[in-house]
């Protein structure tokens, strides 16, 4: 799949164009392409093959042309044109929180910076602090920026890992036998960021299963091909692992290489005090020998994953909490939350349609959602303020609502087949102004079934303020990303997450857990805290187009690492009770 390398493209010909002043909607026209690129789940040769290519929402003539031209000849004249002038390292910085393109052009003409080594070096040295218009704090906060884009291309993003291994195991189970397959490490912990990609399978050929997976579509160079266990790299740089394990070694092999560290020392600790061992080949009863069973030893489990957890008195403690924080006193304790399901969720409760940004019709929406077999999903376009993403007038948000009420009445009545029927939330995604103040007024926001509540500019303007603010309006249910982040380049607001919580208490609000992939806003240990304080959230894609609504599986994960059961997440409210509970 060439998916990846061509939204790689569209995404630096926007930078490099931002860069040089071009236009903004030019610049934008080519990150949005690229963003629905990267999120296709069909391969953009087998769209060409078919004549779909302008079929793509965000894919005009001139976008096909260039993607035709990369397919067939492997470049994009375009391209080269674009980036002529412009050190290939230069436009990477761009995605430095703080580093807007103004300051980094005169960067580049007065001190030379070219790179993200260069860039350090006058931050260093104090040169860049002296340049007009900036000064101590700007450049501090330039450094962090500089830090969290450095650190977040060490990692791999899970919204990019998940859906990549399980097309590679997918695609390997159609070519060779595999008894048992699963992915592990922090990819199976569900992790926001990952390292490398380690799977794990059993069957009778191994050397065979590791050769078919060297030969994998996906495979971009292979580093090791033996027995039991082959390593390659695929597009992007990404390097997966699979080791083929004996079938009786599978479940302890399995629990192992999941991890965390920590959370298998404090196994392995406690096993040494029953006067037992634990090791990637099993659980073993000894006082003495190597931990792969040496003499006088007796493996007394490692078939199954839960072997291990039996054997040392603790119920079977899901991958997603496995980090030592507490996990296993709560399982000795039998204290153990029964964590929310990724198949029982109910809805989505945040989605863009071609109203505002987004690029599908509220049909398509539903009809996708009730495919996937939700009872309901929440159309949530932007407000009038925020011009560039297509916020919704009043006039429009009015008309958008009664679409939503005829489309229901259509929807609602299930399909010929017996099937369920969906339910459209007609919802906003209203800014938060400066002040505090709503973005609709209240006469209209009262239409709604859904009002999520977000701060979308001023992120140094009194954000506490205006969040507990907001929450305090009566129409108001949801604050959407709480805290602001994105994980490749912004650390979030700086809030009283502890005041914003206990207002939550008070007016009963929730708080979203944003699942596209580089928020995922609320992370693991907020939704953790919000459960402390008694906080319900809410999980949401805030998906622009189809696909992407895949990512509420992240979102689930999320609060499954966060601990989050049922009763705290709404999205697993039935249809009646989520009317009820919202009103």
């Amino acid at each position: 799949m060439k998916n990846k390398e061509i939204a790689e493209i569209f995404a630096r010909m926007g930078d490099i164009l931002e860069f040089k002043g071009e236009n903004l909607f030019r610049v934008n026209a080519y990150r949005k392409a690229s963003r629905v690129i990267q999120d296709l789940t069909e391969d953009i040769e087998k769209i060409y093959a078919e004549g779909k290519l302008r079929q793509i929402p965000g894919v005009g003539e001139g976008m096909a042309e260039k993607i035709e031209e990369y397919l067939k000849t492997g470049k994009m004249s375009k391209y080269e044109e674009v980036k002529k002038g412009v050190p290939d390292g230069l436009a990477d910085l761009l995605a430095i929180q703080s580093l807007g393109p103004k300051t980094l052009a005169v960067a580049h003409k007065e001190l030379g910076v070219k790179n993200i080594s260069d860039l350090k070096k006058v931050i260093e040295d104090g040169s860049l602090e002296k340049l007009y218009g900036m000064g101590k704090k700007k450049v501090e906060n330039i450094l962090r920026g500089m830090q969290l884009f450095t650190a977040s291309k060490e990692r791999i993003f899970l919204g990019e890992a998940l859906p990549l291994v399980e097309e590679i195991i997918e695609e390997l189970k159609k070519r060779v036998k595999v008894k048992e397959i699963c992915p592990a490490g922090s990819l199976r912990r569900m992790k926001e960021t990952i390292g490398d990609i380690d799977i794990l399978a059993t069957g009778k050929e191994g050397r065979t299963i590791i050769e078919q997976f060297t030969k994998l579509p996906q495979v971009k160079s292979v580093l090791a091909s033996g027995e039991t266990k082959g390593s390659v790299v695929v597009e992007g740089g990404i390097q997966v692992d699979l080791r083929v394990v004996e079938e009786n070694s599978y479940g302890s092999a399995l629990q192992y290489f999941t991890g965390s560290k920590a959370h298998n020392i404090h196994l392995r600790e406690m096993a040494k005090a029953k006067g037992m061992k634990i090791s990637e080949y099993g659980i073993f009863s000894a006082k003495g020998g190597s931990a792969s069973g040496g003499k006088g030893e007796k493996k007394i489990g490692g078939k199954n994953e839960v072997d291990i957890y039996s054997h040392l008195d603790l119920p079977f403690i899901p991958p997603e909490i496995r980090e030592d924080s507490g996990e296993i006193e709560a399982g000795l304790k039998d204290a153990l939350p029964s964590l929310v399901e990724y198949e029982k969720v109910k809805g989505d409760l945040h989605v863009h349609s071609v109203w505002s940004d987004g690029s599908a019709t509220i049909e398509e929406i539903a009809r996708a959602a009730k495919e996937v077999g939700y009872e309901y999903i929440a159309i949530c376009d932007h407000s009038q303020s925020v011009k560039y993403a297509g916020g919704l007038s009043v006039e429009r948000l009015l008309k958008q609502i009664e679409e939503i009420k005829t489309l229901n009445q259509r929807l609602s009545k299930g399909s010929t087949s017996g099937g369920k029927g969906i339910q459209i939330l007609a919802g906003s995604e209203v800014d938060i102004k400066a002040n505090g103040s709503l973005d609709f007024p209240d006469e209209v926001l009262a239409k709604l079934d859904l009002v999520i509540a977000a701060i979308h500019s001023g992120f140094k303007q009194n954000v506490t303020e205006r969040i507990i603010k907001a929450m305090h309006h009566p129409c108001v249910n949801i604050i959407a990303h709480p805290t602001g982040r994105l994980i490749s380049k912004r650390e979030g607001y700086e809030i009283d997450f502890d005041a914003i919580l206990k207002e939550a208490v008070k007016t009963g609000k929730v708080l979203e857990i944003n699942a596209y992939f580089d928020r995922l806003d609320l992370n693991d240990l907020n939704c953790r805290k919000a459960k402390e304080f008694g906080v319900k959230v809410s999980i949401g894609t805030d998906a622009h187009h189809l696909g992407q609504l895949w990512m509420l599986k992240l979102g689930v994960g999320m609060a499954r690492r966060g601990w989050l059961t049922e009763k705290d997440v709404i999205n697993y409210l039935p249809l009646a009770q989520l009317r009820s509970f919202l009103k």
